[in-house]
């Protein structure tokens, strides 16, 4: 695993999810404070991340494994919260 993948990987994913909120805040149903709160929490995720990967702890090889697996962790609930915005202002 190399560090340069992870920092384009952390860069990529929460880039795509940001973009995805963007997408949902312009539409005319959805509530864009509720998207904006998701979008700094993404922000918030991709700051976190980008000093943790250059602040290693132990074992560069797990330490760098188990922040992916954080990453992706906690995309996955900003997706959730996303989803559960734009389920309830679509109906």
């Amino acid at each position: 695993m190399n560090l340069r993948v992870i920092k384009k990987d952390i860069e990529y994913f929460v880039d795509e999810f940001i973009n995805d909120c963007t997408l949902f805040a312009a539409l005319p149903y959805t509530n864009s404070e509720e998207i904006s709160k998701i979008i700094d929490e993404a922000v918030d995720l991709y700051n976190n991340l980008k000093d943790k990967v250059n602040k290693p702890e132990g074992k560069k090889r797990s330490y760098y494994m188990n922040l992916r697996k954080e990453m992706f962790e906690k995309i996955d609930e900003l997706c959730e919260k996303l989803n559960a915005v734009v389920a309830i202002e679509a109906k």
